[in-house]
């Protein structure tokens, strides 16, 4: 098969702010995707997306499958972007399509599914100007976030808020810093946990990835913030979260922490792929923070991998069972 690797090149531009570039993937990242393809016996070429070009190369080049790891390159749709072009094109893809990816980006309209769905998420409110009246419903802390960014964009130790007038200082920054949104939700003391779901042939949930910060004091952040995210493993930052997997947990709460993992999937409607941030709380409700369609493939740092290991595979198996996912769906094999 004949597989084009469509991704976003990791920058660095001291223009830019810190998280700016943090969506995108690595060389090395790249490069073991790459080789894992090939492994399998595929052939794949490689392609920054920089969309003139992305344009030039699929008119002069014929492919089977496209492997899409791109992140987009602005907007709160981005992560459509290369999905919207190839479905325009009529190029077989990986992962999910134009709308789930749009969908899941946002926040604050994924909650209201899940809402509808009855899968148990955070109560939030949105904040369009920092000139809204609070919610009285809502309980501190609140944790605030933009609400179209991911790898935890904007998300620092300050911003769990344990009053008003911190809330209203939180919510003008992001909106100043991010130009969009604030999202404001209850933070849920607890567990955290990260649900992986891959298809192929059938829907396998992964053995679920339990993160425990409770080594990493020091630093002052103890869940995923951009800096544990961007810096994670760093012992003089001491931001070194220990790794259970499968997590620590009874086969009860287990089976309901993947079940709504599973539910969220397919209330999205992810395709192929996609991993799912839970926190547990005191009395074992596994809330929903997120779901990610487009999760992190570092064969050593990402979550996905981790699981899949955990679960028998190698990093040239998650590939292959991403790849033959798409080609089922699209009738290839």
């Amino acid at each position: 098969m004949k597989i084009a690797l469509t991704y976003n090149l990791k920058k660095k531009d001291e223009t830019k702010p810190a998280d700016y570039f943090s969506e995108y993937d690595s060389e090395e990242t790249i490069n073991a995707i790459v080789s894992a393809i090939k492994a399998k016996g595929h052939h794949v070429e490689a392609i920054d997306v920089e969309y003139p070009k992305l344009f030039s190369y699929f008119r002069k080049n014929s492919v089977d499958m496209v492997f899409n790891i791109a992140e987009g390159q602005s907007g709160k749709f981005r992560e459509s972007e290369v999905p919207a072009i190839l479905d325009y094109l009529n190029i077989p893809y990986t992962g999910s399509d134009t709308f789930s990816l749009a969908l899941a980006l946002n926040k604050t309209i994924t909650k209201k599914i899940l809402k509808a769905e009855n899968i148990p998420t955070p109560n939030f409110q949105l904040f369009t100007k920092g000139s809204e009246e609070l919610d009285p419903a809502l309980k501190f802390p609140l944790i605030v976030k933009p609400n179209c960014e991911g790898s935890a964009k904007g998300i620092s130790k300050a911003n769990v808020v344990d009053n008003a007038d911190d809330l209203f200082k939180r919510v003008k920054e992001t909106l100043s810093s991010y130009h969009q949104e604030a999202l404001a939700e209850e933070f849920i003391e607890g567990k955290e946990l990260t649900v992986g779901i891959l298809e192929n042939g059938k829907t396998r949930v992964l053995p679920i990835l339990e993160i425990d910060f409770s080594e990493c004091k020091n630093s002052g952040e103890y869940f995923y913030s951009w800096k544990m995210k961007e810096y994670q493993g760093n012992r003089e930052l001491g931001l070194v979260p220990v790794f259970h997997c499968p997590a620590r947990l009874d086969k009860d709460v287990e089976a309901r922490v993947k079940e709504v993992a599973l539910k969220t999937h397919r209330a999205v409607g992810c395709l192929d792929i996609s991993r799912t941030d839970i926190r547990l709380d005191k009395f074992n409700v596994p809330y929903v923070l997120e779901i990610n369609p487009l999760p992190g493939l570092d064969p050593q740092e990402s979550n996905f991998p981790i699981m899949a290991y955990a679960a028998g595979m190698k990093y040239e198996d998650l590939i292959e069972a991403i790849i033959l996912s798409a080609s089922e769906r699209k009738g290839l094999n």
